[in-house]
Order: C-alpha cells, then sequence, then structure tokens
C-alpha cells in the first residue's frame, strides 16, 4: 500500500486557485511506501481564505502536528497529474493569476465531464429524442430540475475519490459488509454488461444509417473503444474521450437547424405542463428521462477515475467545476435533442410516433434534409461510444477495488491484466449479443430500466451514508443543508426506481395513482423526519464535542487507511433501514427473474 503525502501544509505556502483549491494533498510517491519529505515552503503569504496549517515545522519550534496522509491501493494512483491538456507536478507550486490557474484547470478538467457527457448516451439520446417527438418542448422543466441533483450527487462522489484515495465499491465493501459490496459491484456489473449491449444496438442503429453492416459497425467500435482504453496512458485514453465529448456539441448546429421557437423552449423551461396531460405514458417517460440521466455508474466511475488521474484534495475545487461544466452540457445537449424533434416533427404526421433512434435519423432526412440527419446519426455514434467506454470501465474499477487487483490506465495491459481482461470481455461479449440473429434486444432494454430501478435505491443510500461517515471524511463531512438537500434528492429517486420497478414487473398498474400515494407518503416522511431531525439537534445543543488530539486543519485531512478505521456503529433504526434494503432488493430481484422467464418464454 502506497501513502500519498501532503506537501502543502508548510505555512506561507500560497493555495492553487481558480476557485481557490484547499492545499491539501498532492499525490505521493509512486513506487515506495515511505512518504516523501515535504518539499520547503514557498516565500509570500497564503492567497487563500483557507484556514491556516500549524507552522509547527520550523526550526525549534514545537513537533509538528500529525497529519493523515492518504492512502492509495495501486501504486499507479501516485504522481503527476497528466491530463488531457495539461500536466500538474506531484509537488508543484500552487498557481498564481488568471493564465496559471486557468492552465491549472486543464490540466484537472476530465472526470466530471466525461461521467456527464457520457450519461448522454444511447438510451439518452432516444429517451429525449422521443420526449420531444411525442411531448414537443413541454418536458424540457424536467431538465432544469435534474441539474441540482446531477451536482449534488456528483459533488459527494469528487470528495470521496479526493480525499480516500478508494473507490466506491471498496468503500462501500469495508464499511457496510461484504453482501452490500459484492450486490452493488454484482448487480453493477450485470446493469452495466445490460447497458453496454444497448450503446452497441446505438452503434449499429446509426452506422445502419449510412448503410454500414452492424456485422462490421459493431466489431469495429468494439476494437476502437479495448485499443483506446488499454493503451497503458491516462492521457491517451482522456483524450480519446475528448474527442467525444467535443463531438457530442454537434446537438447545438442541429438545434438550429430544426429551426426552433426560442420562446417555446424558454417558456417550457420554466413552466412545467405536460403535452396531453399526465397519464402512465408520461409519466414513465418523466421517470426514464430522470433515470437516465441520473445512473448509478456514475458513482463508480467518476470516484475511481478521480483516484486514477492522482487528483487530491489539493484539487478538488477545480475537480469541482470541472464536474459543474459537465452537469450544464448535459442539460444542454438533452435540451437540444428534445428541442430537434419536437420541431422537427411538429404537425407531421411523425408527431407522437417514436419508434427508435434510427427511426428518428431517417425521420430528419425527409423533414429537414440529409444534413441534420447525418449530425443526428453521428451524435447518435458518439454517444454510444462515449457510454460504451465510460460504463465498462466503471465496472473494471468496481471489480478491481473487490479483488484488490491493479485497476489504473496507466498500467500496461501485461501490467494489469484483470483489469483490461474485464473491460475487453464486456466489450467483446456486449457487441457479440447484437450481432446474434434474433437476440431479444427488447427484453434486455427492458432489463436495463428494471435493474437500473433495483440499484439507484442502495447506491442513493450508501453515497449520502458514507459522505457523513465521520471515519471516512472527518472534517469533509456533508454540512447540514446539504444533508437536507441530498436527503429529499435521494427520497425522490429511490420513489421514481420504486414507480419503475413496480411498472416494470406489473406493467397494468396505475402509474398515476401510484405516483400521487408515493409522492403523498414520501411527503409527509420527509416532514415527519425533519421535526424529528429538529427536535434532535435542540437537544444536543447542550452536549459539547470535545476533540482530543491534535486538530488536524480540514484542508489537509485525509482518510487514514482503511485498516485503522473504527467500525461504524449503527443505530436500532438504522439496522431496521438496512434490513428492509435488503428485503426490498431480494424481493425485487426475484420478482426481475420470473418476470424475465416469463417475457423469454412469450
Amino acid at each position: 500500500m502506497t501513502t500519498d503525502p501532503s506537501p502543502d501544509g508548510d505555512p506561507g505556502r500560497p493555495s492553487p486557485a481558480l476557485p481557490q483549491p484547499g492545499p491539501s494533498s498532492a499525490a505521493s510517491t509512486p513506487s515506495s511506501a515511505v512518504p516523501e519529505p515535504n518539499p520547503p515552503p514557498a516565500a509570500g503569504t497564503r492567497s487563500s481564505p483557507l484556514p491556516e496549517p500549524s507552522p509547527g515545522g520550523a526550526a525549534g519550534a514545537l513537533p509538528p502536528v500529525p497529519r493523515h496522509q492518504r492512502t492509495v491501493l495501486d501504486s499507479a494512483h501516485a504522481g503527476d497529474i497528466r491530463g488531457a491538456f495539461g500536466t500538474i507536478g506531484q509537488h508543484e507550486e500552487a498557481h498564481h493569476g488568471l493564465r496559471a490557474r486557468s492552465l491549472a484547470l486543464l490540466a484537472i478538467v476530465g472526470p466530471g465531464l466525461i461521467v456527464m457527457v457520457g450519461d448522454n448516451d444511447a438510451g439518452g439520446v432516444a429517451t429525449y429524442s422521443q420526449a420531444g417527438q411525442n411531448y414537443g418542448t413541454s418536458l424540457l422543466w424536467v431538465l432544469i430540475l435534474l441539474v441540482p441533483v446531477l451536482v449534488v450527487n456528483q459533488e459527494m462522489v469528487v470528495r470521496l475519490g479526493a480525499v480516500t484515495g478508494v473507490g466506491h465499491a471498496k468503500l462501500i465493501n469495508e464499511r457496510f459488509g461484504r453482501f452490500w459490496g459484492w450486490f452493488s459491484v454484482g448487480d453493477l456489473f450485470v446493469l452495466n454488461f445490460l447497458t453496454i449491449v444497448t450503446e452497441f444496438i446505438g452503434v449499429s442503429l446509426s452506422l445502419g444509417y449510412f448503410g454500414v453492416s452492424k456485422f462490421i459497425a459493431v466489431p469495429i467500435a468494439a476494437i476502437v473503444l479495448v485499443a483506446m482504453t488499454a493503451s497503458g496512458s491516462f492521457r491517451f485514453w482522456e483524450r480519446s474521450m475528448f474527442v467525444f465529448v467535443f463531438a457530442n456539441l454537434l446537438v447545438i448546429p442541429l438545434f438550429f437547424m430544426a429551426h426552433p421557437r426560442i420562446g417555446d423552449v424558454a417558456h417550457h423551461f420554466v413552466i412545467p405542463g405536460i403535452l396531453g396531460g399526465a397519464n402512465s405514458t408520461s409519466i414513465l417517460l418523466i421517470i426514464g428521462m430522470v433515470g437516465t440521466t441520473v445512473a448509478p455508474w456514475q458513482l463508480f466511475f467518476q470516484q475511481s477515475n478521480i483516484i486514477d488521474k492522482r487528483i487530491t484534495p489539493r484539487w478538488i475545487n477545480y475537480e469541482r467545476l470541472d464536474t459543474w461544466i459537465g452537469a450544464i452540457i448535459v442539460v444542454v445537449g438533452a435540451a437540444a435533442l428534445i428541442s430537434v424533434s419536437a420541431f422537427a416533427f411538429g404537425h407531421t404526421h411523425y408527431f407522437g410516433h417514436f419508434t427508435d433512434a434510427g427511426g428518428t435519423a431517417s425521420g430528419l432526412d425527409h423533414v429537414l434534409g440529409s444534413v441534420p440527419a447525418v449530425f443526428f446519426a453521428v451524435v447518435l455514434l458518439n454517444a454510444s461510444l462515449i457510454g460504451a467506454g465510460a460504463l465498462t470501465l466503471s465496472t473494471s474499477y468496481a471489480f478491481g477495488d473487490v479483488f484488490g487487483t491493479k485497476s489504473s490506465l496507466h498500467r500496461s495491459f501485461s501490467d494489469a491484466k484483470l483489469f483490461y481482461g474485464i473491460f475487453s470481455g464486456l466489450i467483446a461479449g456486449a457487441a457479440a449479443i447484437v450481432l446474434i440473429p434474433g437476440a431479444p434486444l427488447g427484453l434486455i432494454t427492458l432489463s436495463v430500466q428494471a435493474l437500473a430501478g433495483v440499484l439507484l435505491p442502495s447506491a442513493s443510500v450508501f453515497l449520502l451514508l458514507l459522505c457523513n461517515d465521520r471515519e471516512v471524511l472527518g472534517p469533509w463531512r456533508n454540512a447540514t443543508w446539504l444533508n437536507m438537500l441530498a436527503i429529499v434528492i435521494v427520497a425522490v429517486l429511490v420513489l421514481l426506481s420504486l414507480i419503475l420497478m413496480a411498472t416494470t414487473v406489473f406493467p397494468n398498474i396505475n402509474v398515476t395513482a401510484v405516483s400521487l400515494v408515493g409522492g403523498a407518503v414520501l411527503a409527509i416522511g420527509l416532514g415527519a423526519a425533519g421535526l424529528l431531525s429538529l427536535r434532535s439537534r435542540h437537544r444536543g445543543r447542550a452536549v459539547t464535542e470535545i476533540e482530543l488530539g491534535p486538530t488536524i486543519p480540514r484542508e489537509q485531512w485525509t482518510m487514514p487507511p482503511l485498516a485503522l478505521l473504527a467500525r461504524p456503529v449503527w443505530s436500532t433504526s438504522r439496522k431496521v433501514a438496512m434490513l428492509s434494503l435488503r428485503g426490498y432488493l431480494v424481493v425485487s430481484v426475484a420478482l426481475l427473474i420470473v418476470k424475465a422467464v416469463q417475457l423469454s418464454g412469450g
């Protein structure tokens, strides 16, 4: 195990900057378990409003305050940050001035943008196109509501990755037990594999528009994904993914080719409504929009990718900005896709008759001409490739966490055989299924939606618990206001996933009635929880918490080695809640298996 020292705690060292990052730990020595000595302090005064670290290291003063050292489970996760657009040295000094800070941001940017754009995958393109083709621009308001969901969830992941140096699956396994660790990884594996199959369906549909046979398109796409990932260079992989990120911007000219009415777009962004009124079909589509934008794999991917890129708390604010930019881009892209279908097919016989993304491309060809159709096909191909690449990598990272194997894009294929072997096997297996004549692709798509509904509640709950774990995040734990917002978001996501799960198993259920009842129960539950929380805080005002031992400034704090952490103590209510969650998961999986057998049997 390698430790990652925090060399920036010396007094007088200016903190890096745009926005001001906490000068916590820089990366560690890549091959030794012995921390490198801190570099000498730079002259000058700290430009950040962050608290000053203890000056105990000065000559003749008291012994320095002990500080936590971030542990990394793979020595390749320590060293220089080598991003697509720049490099930051392991012990590089703080950045001053707008130009230097901008260069630092360019070196850091990547995990947030890739995870967000990757979530607008083939399924996302199809869902947003369906929303526009069947409901016009009336559902744009849903996207605005998704912005805080994306930002809050992924910001918590940013802190977990930068502060702990441990992947999401590993933390779940260590803090909640092997059952939850293996369940999370197992469900993620199945869900991601089936989703990767849908990505290759997107590849087939997009290149099929150009007349390319799927027996040529799918294998070539699979080879490209494996080649760019298993290059042994993190920088090469990230630059390859940025090609897909930039290609996603084709939705902007495509938006204007559809001759949009900006007034209608602005109106439906801020005024909620559903064309034709609320019914089971429209509510399920709204849930689908949420599900395709907020997915469990995002948590596993971004946390591990931050670690793999060697981003430490020193650069945490840069990574937050990377995530915020990604959230804006993903919402803008989704809005553009909805608007394209809404304005292109409005007042035509195509409106209200969505089939699939391939049908959307053909329809655009007839209504707007070949150029917009080509743009849409390229956007679909791009979305399929970046989705497949990011999804598969999240699975490889998760398995590396559980098995404790080398899991880094900095390593060559021969040095991380299991890591790249899992990636290659998933890609090859998913591609092969798409090429099988008569493969149950419709059943696979349905299973993806249902499994996402099963995994999302547990993933969301664990994320919130981890971000309130004193041993894991220490002073980086969630603030009270963030907890309140996160609890509401997690509760809504759990409700939506339950509705989606119920409609999959019981297709004749009245979705509108279930949604209203579920919403009322949720509101009552949140209100009761809020009152209990206020009562508990009122009682707790009389209790003073005394910190024993030396205090480590927040900007220097990182999680100690997992083996040194105290086991979490669960209250009776938490035990009951976790047992209830486990029961729900067991019953849900059993019902899904029964449903899949019924559908496969005709």
